[in-house]
């Protein structure tokens, strides 16, 4: 039947070059983005499968960032350790020369001068070694020393290091103030922290009269009085010195004999490692001989540390490697959902140009169609 108000021919061939151009459109799209799905209309359950395993890459990459940063804290930690155990051996060393009777009293008071010294480096240390303005070894980092690292893309995927206490600046004390009460009361020494507060397992050394004393620490349920032990310095003129804990930030000494001065020097409160050593000295062979077994135990423990931090370094190195393995093929499944397949989607682009040249052409002959009915009316 001719017709002309209802061209046939003609609305097919529009028809199948919208269809076309619409298909050859999304071609170019994915030929430009590199992408095969380009909006949910392309491939819905593609697209919510992508998102998460994009989700999950970008996971693992800041996870195996985490990982190396972690890393690098325990090295820090380590390097600081390693001094420790240096200064450890040499404090060692001369605890062993001064036990030899070659040694005058005055020769091991000029090798107990170094000793104290190294001793107190090692508290130093341990107060002032620090990661990213943390401090890493004074016993307050994470909980009880314990880090958590997250090591993986989802919650609870993590890994735990624990920093032991070397020692601690967090006792700094500022005044040791001295209250000489005469005949009718002993004298009374206060000790005051500049900063911070005692804590459990901290030691207080100090010299009375010259002579080492220290005593320890030990806090039970905020209990300001707990001090484990009086200090007996029996060649000075206070005899017994009685120690008591009366705030967070104070100690008070109190000479046993009544109207008896005693000089209060040398003050210094040490942690973790610090204060094992705090309380030993080489001014006599027997000090000595006792500080060999204090030293030893102090090298074990730092040893132990080094050992665990170490062990710690090669768990969280080999959990980077296998997060940057499980990134890399999650990125490759997620390459073969979500990436344009370049040769198909050329070969498909070539193929809706070709259409679309057919079909502009048949369009044309379908409109040219109509004017054969003037035939007709002539």
């Amino acid at each position: 039947m001719a017709t002309i108000n209802t061209n046939m021919s003609a609305n097919i061939a529009s028809n199948a070059l919208t269809r076309n151009e619409r298909s050859m459109s999304s071609t170019m799209e994915r030929l430009s983005t590199g992408l095969r799905i380009n909006s949910a209309k392309d491939d819905a359950a593609g697209l919510a499968i992508s998102s998460k395993m994009t989700s999950q890459i970008r996971g693992l990459n800041q996870a195996v960032r985490n990982a190396n940063d972690a890393v690098s804290m325990l090295q820090v930690a380590e390097g600081a350790m390693s001094g420790i155990t240096d200064m450890l051996q040499r404090m060692r060393e001369l605890a062993i020369q001064a036990i030899s009777d070659s040694n005058t009293s005055a020769d091991r008071v000029a090798l107990d001068a170094e000793y104290q010294q190294l001793r107190a480096e090692i508290n130093r240390i341990g107060g002032n070694t620090q990661w990213n303005g943390t401090n890493l070894l004074d016993g307050q980092i994470g909980s009880s020393g314990t880090m958590t690292f997250q090591v993986g893309a989802n919650a609870s995927q993590t890994v735990a290091a624990t920093f032991t206490t070397m020692g601690s600046t967090e006792g700094t004390v500022s005044s040791a103030t001295t209250t000489d009460h005469g005949s009718s009361a002993a004298q009374v020494s206060t000790i005051t922290l500049a900063s911070g507060s005692f804590r459990e397992g901290d030691v207080v050394s100090y010299t009375i009269d010259g002579k080492t004393a220290s005593f320890g620490i030990s806090i039970a349920s905020g209990a300001m009085d707990a001090i484990d032990n009086a200090v007996n310095i029996a060649s000075t003129s206070a005899g017994t010195v009685t120690a008591a804990r009366t705030s967070a930030t104070t100690v008070t000494l109190t000479a046993g004999t009544q109207n008896k001065a005693f000089v209060l020097d040398n003050l210094q409160v040490s942690r973790g490692v610090a204060a094992d050593v705090a309380k030993s000295d080489i001014t006599t062979a027997a000090s000595a001989t006792t500080s060999l077994t204090t030293i030893a135990n102090a090298i074990t423990s730092v040893d132990s540390a080094r050992a665990s931090n170490g062990a710690s370094m090669n768990r969280l190195e080999y959990a980077s490697d296998n997060l940057q393995n499980v990134a890399q093929n999650t990125a490759a499944a997620r390459s073969r959902i979500l990436d344009a397949d370049y040769a198909a989607e050329t070969t498909e682009l070539a193929r809706s140009q070709i259409i679309q040249q057919a079909a502009t052409a048949m369009l044309a002959q379908a409109n040219a169609q109509a004017t054969s009915v003037i035939s007709l009316l002539t």
